[in-house]
């Protein structure tokens, strides 16, 4: 068995690892001369930001990954109990983490709590719907306006009114499934203690982690090595470099965005090659802010038909001890012209929007554009379904299951445990 892995993100690089670890030959090839993908750490005048993902949740695969290659004394661990917030109606508001929270809480009317316990009387997640049409049928409009919308929007960058849940929520459908309705295991979640692992980082930030798997798996992968073209030879799949270098894999997995996964399979694949081209990617743009503000808690989320331009802010001074840093999220679905605007004008922006939601003054550290930061999860996901790969050839990206680095980190896990099965 030998494994050709194309891309060397969190999912590339975790799939490096767990072959590895099970003693099958690899190869990934990563365009770029830095190991990561998305997950991006830089220091700005003594400041750890995070240009990608700001956080994680240590489940334990990731945990018995960072054991594995000894970062636990690296590890940082934030309080999960930390409150989150929805800015809404001009206020910072608590979204609710507990029975008492929740009756108590001013994020919901009386009439929009008690709506909230009908749902076990609503009809089961329909996969055509959208975000959207599920949870205000499910919850009520208020809830979905004032808690749902805000937290699924601002963390996809997308418009729920926009999202089938087939594509987003699988999860959530299955859960359904399995419990007879969404209420009890919400409650369940949000109620009992321990139930999600806890968020983390590490004392130089995320990138501590690709990097203590590229550094364990030199040999295994090869940095500045672009793939041009992937395609079949008999029962073996051939990849193919730029610089003309030709090798065989019984298995590829590629774990690229789909454009440029489109390029790769055009040979091979040309009709999922067209299918992923039509794929949408929402815009993002990251703005690193510091202040003396002395705030606690996860950080905000803010609800849609508020008039600010952000999506929300991260507060990693709080959760990490990261000396001031706050990260603010723009651009997404409805606001993709925030692209065109220079990073000065975007930085006073930020600053506005900050100080008048907390209260305190700010100062730019940093702006990040990115055009296409991920998957809009939007009705043109629907071209997956003519997605059809020849044998031998795998996709294991956040566009074909989860985002996020536990998801990734789960379908790399599984992808390995198949290849090792399969092994003669």
């Amino acid at each position: 068995m030998r494994v050709g892995i194309v891309g060397a993100g969190i999912t590339g690089l975790t799939l490096t690892h767990a072959l590895a670890e099970r003693g099958v030959d690899s190869v990934t090839y990563e365009a770029s001369d830095e190991a990561g993908g998305v997950i991006d750490t830089r220091v700005v005048d003594g400041h750890v930001l995070e240009v990608g993902p700001q956080r994680l949740r240590l489940t334990d695969q990731l945990e018995a990954m960072v054991d594995s290659l000894d970062l636990r004394d690296d590890l940082v661990e934030a309080d999960d109990s930390l409150p989150l917030y929805v800015y809404a109606d001009g206020k910072l508001r608590v979204v609710p983490r507990s029975l008492s929270a929740f009756l108590r809480t001013d994020l919901f009317s009386w009439s929009a709590k008690l709506r909230v316990f009908a749902e076990p009387l609503t009809d089961d997640a329909k996969p055509d719907e959208t975000v959207a049409e599920l949870f205000t049928r499910k919850f009520g409009r208020e809830a979905y306006k004032n808690l749902v919308e805000p937290i699924l929007g601002g963390t996809f960058g997308s418009n729920p009114a926009e999202m089938p849940v087939k594509h987003s929520l699988e999860g959530v459908m299955k859960l359904e499934q399995r419990r007879g309705n969404l209420l009890v295991p919400a409650a369940k979640r949000l109620l009992g203690p321990g139930e999600s692992p806890p968020p983390a980082s590490f004392d130089d930030g995320l990138q501590a982690l690709p990097q203590a798997i590229a550094d364990a798996h030199d040999d295994r992968i090869r940095l500045e090595a672009p793939v041009d073209a992937i395609r079949e030879a008999g029962e073996e799949v051939v990849v193919e470099t730029a610089d003309g270098e030709v090798e065989h894999f019984d298995e590829v997995v590629v774990t690229t965005p789909a454009g440029e996964t489109a390029n790769l399979l055009e040979e091979t694949a040309p009709e999922s090659a067209d299918a992923l081209r039509d794929l949408t990617y929402n815009p993002l743009v990251l703005v690193h802010l510091v202040s003396d503000v002395d705030a606690s808690g996860f950080g905000y989320q803010v609800r849609r038909d508020e008039p600010l331009r952000t999506l929300g802010v991260s507060w990693n001074a709080s959760l990490f001890d990261r000396d001031g840093v706050y990260t603010a999220f723009f651009g997404g679905m409805d606001d993709a012209e925030i692209l065109e605007k220079d990073e000065t004008e975007i930085g006073q922006i930020a600053v506005e929007e900050f100080e008048r939601v907390m209260d305190a003054d700010a100062e730019v550290l940093h702006v990040e554009k990115m055009p296409s930061a991920f998957p809009a999860y939007d009705t043109s996901w629907s071209a997956l379904d003519d997605v059809d790969l020849p044998e031998g050839i795998h996709l294991a990206t956040n566009y074909t299951a989860r985002m996020g680095i536990p998801s990734r980190v789960r379908e790399a896990n599984s992808l390995a445990k198949q290849f090792a099965e399969e092994r003669p």
